[in-house]
């Protein structure tokens, strides 16, 4: 089987028509939710760290 890369951009560019894409507004409101969820993230595992932290000190006695 031959492989013909005129063919292969044709199909490319077929395939590539049927994508729906999002509107513009869509993606800044996936961006900025990223974004919170990021922030949410980072502070939830800050607080976790902490607490850890705390518990092991305890647990080792130290300082």
């Amino acid at each position: 089987m031959a492989f013909s890369p005129f063919k292969f951009l044709q199909e490319v560019r077929t395939e590539t028509a049927k994508v729906t894409w999002p509107s513009r507004r869509e993606t800044m409101i996936t961006t900025i939710m990223v974004f919170v969820m990021v922030a949410l993230a980072s502070i939830f595992f800050f607080v976790a760290d902490q607490a850890i932290r705390i518990f092991i000190t305890f647990l080792l006695g130290l300082h």
